[in-house]
């Protein structure tokens, strides 16, 4: 999925001669921290809630308040997964799109590419859960895969964590089916460690967590 199809709606970008206190009140009313801002119909940068904060007269325009500011962008073909990481990177909570020719198309909010993960992490399909760990030169998706469908099974959905300081991964695998008991006992055999196993219930009840963990981590 690209930039391009995920905009927001209705989020409004500012102009360059809106106030300190317009700011404020859109941020408020669209429950966001940062907002794009436009200067003669071009792009020329992002306005935190912090920065507008830091300016005791907020009666000024942004032209006054601001020398320059930042100026985040991705273009309007990035993946969803290059958008994530900018946000992230740069603790955005809007992320503005800009053409080939550097035109603004519009913004993506992260309560939208939240929007799109949840579909990506297949919260909405019935199956359980499984979180394996190994060494990350052990490694393979083909050879997950392969035990997961050696048991009349298919994974709907997987992500890795590593650490820097370790050479262990973790792999946490969305499935199908809600009955692991065989598919667990298969990857014992190959000498994976299974680290923990969600059924049922818990599976889905485990995977809302961790797309709300990562919710709260997205809201600055």
């Amino acid at each position: 999925m690209r930039a391009l199809e995920i905009l927001s709606e209705e989020i409004p970008p500012l102009l360059h001669t809106d106030s300190g206190e317009k700011v404020m009140l859109w941020m408020d009313e669209f429950k966001v921290s940062h907002l794009p801002v436009l200067k003669n119909g071009n792009f020329v940068g992002v306005v935190s809630e912090s920065a507008v904060l830091d300016h005791l007269n907020l009666e000024s325009d942004l032209d006054h308040l601001f020398d320059h500011l930042p100026r985040p962008f991705v273009n309007q073909n990035a993946h969803v997964y290059d958008i994530l990481l900018k946000m992230s990177s740069e603790k955005l909570s809007v992320l503005p799109v800009l053409n080939d020719n550097d035109e603004y198309l519009g913004c993506i909010s992260v309560y939208g590419i939240m929007s799109v993960l949840s579909n990506f992490g297949s919260l909405k399909e019935h199956g359980g859960i499984l979180v394996l760990e190994m060494n990350q030169v052990d490694y393979s998706l083909a050879q997950i895969a392969q035990i997961v469908e050696s048991n009349n099974a298919k994974i709907l959905s997987s992500y890795i964590t590593s650490n820097e300081e370790s050479t262990h991964t973790e792999v946490t695998l969305k499935i199908n089916t809600s009955n692991l008991t065989s598919i667990i006992r298969t990857f014992e055999r190959y000498d994976y460690q299974v680290k923990a196993a969600y059924q049922d219930k818990d599976a889905e009840e485990d995977l809302r967590q961790r797309f709300d963990a990562l919710m709260n981590f997205m809201k600055f």
